[in-house]
């Protein structure tokens, strides 16, 4: 969504001289602006949540910029992409927040739930203890997160096949015991399945939102364009004597 560079500007000479010798404003014709690009209707929050090393900034670099690192550092604390996408006929900026799983992170990352329409929780199938941290993730978010908030678990890591220890249905599983929460396995290494998670994600936000709503713009709405937050108004200031490594 970057604004298109408009015809025209620094030093061109629009003098009669000038108009004489271009067939492009000959006859007395001015040369046209472009239109700048068509605003988004809608602005919508998503977290990835997750225990370390799971892949989620993977996921969100492979989504927004589709690129992958083989070795990317551990996030400290919060990131986040923006991506704009079109679904059911509206142009959707996301504002996608990668946070950190470590758990001395925990008191910065709670803050960005509770204004997430979305949530991707994140395992790494390769590692069952990853898995087996699901309860504590789910707690954080019946703690923080709204209950409106669409939930969608990912077994990522999917080009380990070979190294495979949580199996697909013990994934569906865990999935089917939280209401409304959809599972799918995703690769970011060969992008499998990296769009559908994402957009699936979306997707299921439109469908519960009001048809008035959706038919008004959401003009009034709270999702409505705002200036983006560098940082959620409900995360306090940092503490001075906490350490951050």
């Amino acid at each position: 969504g970057l604004p298109q560079r408009r015809a025209g500007g620094g030093g061109l000479d629009l003098g009669a001289g000038s108009a004489a010798g271009s067939p492009a404003l000959s006859g007395g014709q001015s040369r046209r602006r472009k239109q700048p690009p068509r605003p988004a209707d809608f602005k919508l929050q998503v977290i990835i949540i997750g225990s370390r090393g799971v892949g989620k900034t993977s996921l969100m670099e492979r989504f927004t910029d589709d690129t992958f690192c083989e070795a990317c550092k551990s996030t400290v604390g919060v990131d986040f992409k923006i991506k704009t996408v079109e679904l059911r006929g509206k142009k959707i900026r996301l504002q996608i927040w990668d946070t950190a799983g470590q758990e001395r992170f925990n008191s910065i990352t709670s803050a960005y739930y509770r204004s997430a329409k979305g949530i991707i929780l994140v395992y790494d199938i390769t590692k069952k203890e990853t898995f087996d941290d699901l309860p504590k993730w789910m707690k954080m978010i019946d703690k923080y997160a709204s209950e409106d908030a669409e939930l969608l678990l990912v077994g990522n890591k999917l080009d380990c096949e070979v190294d495979r220890e949580i199996t697909r249905q013990q994934g569906e599983k865990f999935a089917q015991q939280i209401t409304g929460m959809r599972f799918c396995e995703a690769s970011a290494k060969d992008n499998f399945n990296v769009d559908e998670i994402f957009l699936k994600l979306v997707d299921d936000i439109l469908k519960k939102m009001p048809l008035d709503v959706i038919r008004n713009e959401l003009s009034n709405s709270i999702l409505s364009l705002q200036p983006e937050p560098e940082i959620p108004p409900e995360l306090p200031p940092p503490r001075p004597h906490v350490r951050c490594c």
